[in-house]
């Protein structure tokens, strides 16, 4: 049974962020909101790519958590934007304990959608002593079968968004988007990465709720480009899970208190991974939201997510 209605918590300001060096040449973005010594929970945004934004603060009770907001290596605000280089789901758990032990947290709970629930359940599977609690939406797990929806089969549904996706580029190439748009967008010219990247972006925004949007989340060229480059460069590479079984792999965490809360009518990930995922996981709540695609804001889906963050208060 579904919960009562949930609506998100006020906006908040972060009161710490600054930039943590994790090698060399990669520093990723993280900050702090609401209690600094409430209970830890930590936010993994999706894409690949996204980045993290304001609004993704208000999933949270600000008076009971200590919420940890970061952008994964080359995202967002992380430095250098939109690098590929040492960019790996393996180097993204790394830099999760590092900031996990940077800021003296024994364990935390752990809340992902998307993007962010592959990552979510990577990172659990290899630091499980450190996980109170998994919170996961829209469940993606970087199977040939998923990735060949995302950019083929969800034609179905999209035939429209799909056409432009594909018309963007000249007929010869269109049997070859991933290349063709990789060519463009991690070009050294503006005048070809800025538009692909732009076409790009706009075709996963179009296909992200069940309704049409009518927000505009404008953002810069720099940051379409560098969103562009890291969701190809991870889907180019199976998101580097590709050759591990994930669903076998989340026995060793059935331990840990998990939510699933998937849209019924997501185009972008399709329930039947989160039913999947429910099967490899049997004591995890599990909540269908038959009014919602993707996007965690349509108001179902939103209710869900923080009633599982208020009922986890008590972990």
């Amino acid at each position: 049974m579904l919960p009562s209605t949930y609506n998100l918590y006020p906006e908040i300001s972060p009161y710490h962020f600054e930039h943590l060096q994790v090698t060399n040449s990669h520093e990723i973005y993280y900050e702090e909101c609401g209690s600094p010594n409430g209970q830890p929970i930590i936010f993994l945004h999706g894409g690949p790519g996204s980045g993290c934004n304001s609004s993704q603060r208000r999933f949270f009770d600000p008076n009971h958590y200590r919420i940890i907001l970061t952008d994964q290596r080359g995202c967002g605000r992380s430095k250098p934007l939109g690098e590929t280089i040492e960019n790996t789901t393996e180097h993204l758990v790394h830099d999760l304990e590092k900031l996990r032990h940077h800021l003296n947290i024994e364990s935390w709970i752990v809340f992902g959608g998307s993007w962010g629930s592959t990552l979510g359940i990577a990172y659990a599977i290899a630091h499980p002593a450190c996980v109170k609690g998994l919170i996961l939406r829209g469940i993606f797990l970087s199977r040939p079968s998923e990735l060949d929806w995302f950019l083929k089969d969800v034609s179905q549904f999209f035939p429209e968004a799909l056409q432009q996706l594909r018309g963007y580029l000249p007929e010869s190439e269109r049997d070859q988007l991933l290349d063709a748009y990789s060519s463009r967008i991690f070009s050294d010219d503006v005048k070809l990465s800025v538009p692909a990247a732009i076409a790009w972006n706009a075709f996963e925004s179009s296909i992200m709720s069940l309704r049409p949007s009518t927000s505009n989340n404008a953002v810069s060229d720099d940051i379409q480009v560098a969103r562009a480059k890291i969701q190809l460069h991870y889907i180019l590479n199976e998101c580097f899970v590709g050759q591990r079984n994930l669903l076998q792999e989340v026995s060793t965490i059935s331990h840990i208190p998990t939510v699933i809360v998937q849209g019924r009518y997501d185009m972008v990930c399709p329930p039947i991974t989160a039913w999947e995922l429910k099967q490899a996981l049997p004591d995890a709540e599990y909540y269908v939201i038959d009014d919602a695609g993707h996007s965690a804001m349509e108001p179902g889906t939103t209710s869900a997510l923080i009633s599982a963050t208020d009922r986890f208060k008590s972990l």
